[in-house]
């Protein structure tokens, strides 16, 4: 998939977070968008809710991992990702729902590699 932003959200064992950290990157702003959730070998609930999370919204893809850390479930992520920009939300946090609308038109705008 190519987007304007691929958002990489590590997750192991984060079930109870999950929900609110999906929802607030399935309802941004910013359509053009996909979300890779690397599941990272975790033993409870997460998986069922991304892929519950990925039935409902096209632009979420599940990947699953044998536990390696989070540096490597970001990496894995970030092979995968198609955007022209990266972003990266740790599952037990959420943003603000037009977050990636502006930090894209800032990056463009300034024809930046990073922004924040």
């Amino acid at each position: 998939m190519s987007a304007a932003v691929s958002i990489i959200v590590p997750c192991y064992n984060v079930a109870p977070y999950l929900d609110k950290c999906m929802e607030s990157l399935t309802l941004q702003t910013l359509g053009d968008l996909e979300i890779i959730s690397v599941n990272d070998g975790s033993g409870d609930d997460t998986p069922a809710i991304l892929r519950a999370w990925a039935e409902r919204d096209g632009r979420i893809r599940v990947v699953d991992r044998e536990n390696g850390g989070l540096s490597a479930a970001r990496n894995t992520g970030m092979a995968l990702a198609g955007g022209e920009y990266i972003g990266f939300v740790d599952p037990d946090d959420y943003v603000e729902h037009s977050m990636y609308g502006r930090l894209l038109e800032k990056a463009r705008r300034s024809d930046a590699d990073v922004t924040a």
